[in-house]
């Protein structure tokens, strides 16, 4: 099986596309988790964003207003 085929259980296309609904919320979940204890562990954005593989600013962009709200201690330049 190459990367890109669907496992032959799913044959069902409806099926194939809530499993992929459920892993992107799955994904988002365990991204929040991640960042959340790597800033409460005293990580800085750009440490983040380089073990997520995207820019600083988008990481910023996307956790900061949720980590301010749980009282996550963030860390200025």
């Amino acid at each position: 099986m190459s990367d890109t085929d669907i496992p032959e259980k799913i044959t069902d296309p409806a099926d194939a596309l809530a499993a992929v609904v459920a892993l992107r919320r799955l994904a988002d979940l365990v991204e929040d988790a991640a960042v959340e204890q790597a800033m409460r562990a005293g990580w800085g954005w750009p440490r983040v964003a380089e073990a997520l593989g995207v820019t600083r600013q988008a990481v910023h962009k996307k956790h900061f207003q949720r980590l301010s709200a749980a009282g996550v201690a963030l860390r200025r330049r």
